[in-house]
């Protein structure tokens, strides 16, 4: 297989709350910010090619859904989707995805799903493509709280359920509850090629029901994990660092900890300058990362 890094659009928030109870003496040594005291954040989307003759999209990013002036609010930076773009530089365009994997429906992980005709009217990108999401999660973005009510895009929900193409996934029934990050199995049949090769777990402590995605290597070495918002940066990969924006800070962190036992390779959504890096771990037991590949195309996997 093949791996290639897709900008789904770039934006900007606040420094305080990504780094959520750390000082900024001490994140301001891992990032910049701007005179207004934002931090870019990439949205790196990961395609997957030559999966049993297939193409995977792992999220779909901001893409250019929002008006002007909620594109103002957050920093959403460049004009247009530049996902589209990329792939056209590998001769593709949107029919020609498989499958999209949402680790969850917030607006800068799925808002690349959605276009807009010159009505002002919009539907699904990615014609041809099944779009999987955890159950949990689908629920809570249909039915969001007051706090995370403006991460979700109201009329997603009512579109993916319409489109047939939707398929919800739900956590195996484990005996052993000492597991944070429950497996699941992705039972719909015209998927059953994805199961061979990825491996989905359930993450809560950012949001209910988050999927990470756990590649397979057909090259050997260690798998990688789409980290999503789990680990959103080479920064939040330490265990005590996690964002103001968590829903269970003290639960993610556990989560963090459970993922790194295997010291996958991480997939990192929201680091500006690296996509990918391997987890490392010192004689101290503390994590960090090696190998950073600052640009991912069409890679042997």
């Amino acid at each position: 297989m093949f791996l290639t890094a897709l900008s789904g659009n770039a934006y900007k928030l606040d420094g305080g709350g990504l780094f959520g109870h750390a000082p900024k003496a001490l994140w301001q040594q891992w990032t910049s910010v701007d005179e207004n005291n934002l931090v870019t954040l990439a949205c790196h989307c990961l395609l997957v090619e030559e999966l049993e003759g297939r193409r995977v999209l792992f999220e779909a990013g901001i893409g250019d859904f929002f008006p002007s002036k909620l594109k103002e609010r957050y920093g959403v930076l460049s004009e247009g989707y530049a996902l589209l773009a990329e792939l056209a530089k590998l001769g593709l365009g949107e029919e020609d995805i498989d499958a999209v994997v949402l680790s969850h429906l917030h607006f800068d992980h799925a808002g690349g799903l959605l276009s807009l005709d010159k009505h002002g009217n919009r539907s699904l990108r990615f014609p041809k493509a099944r779009y999987v999401v955890s159950r949990r999660q689908f629920a809570r973005a249909a039915h969001p709280l007051a706090r995370d009510a403006a991460s979700y895009i109201p009329e997603l929900p009512g579109l993916l359920a319409d489109s047939g193409r939707l398929c919800l996934v739900d956590e195996l029934r484990l005996s052993d509850e000492s597991l944070l990050l429950p497996y699941v199995h992705v039972e719909e049949a015209q998927l059953s090629w994805l199961g061979k090769h990825v491996r989905f777990r359930c993450s809560d402590g950012h949001t209910p029901g988050l999927l990470l995605a756990e590649l397979k290597p057909t090259q050997g070495g260690p798998s990688l994990v789409f980290s999503s918002d789990l680990v959103m940066g080479r920064p939040w990969i330490h265990l005590p660092i996690c964002s103001g924006h968590e829903r269970f800070a003290e639960l993610l962190t556990e989560e963090k900890a459970q993922l790194y036992e295997k010291l996958p390779q991480l997939f990192l959504a929201h680091d500006a300058q690296c996509p990918l890096v391997q987890l490392t771990r010192d004689n101290r037991g503390r994590f960090s990362w090696t190998g950073e590949q600052t640009q991912v195309w069409r890679m042997p996997f």
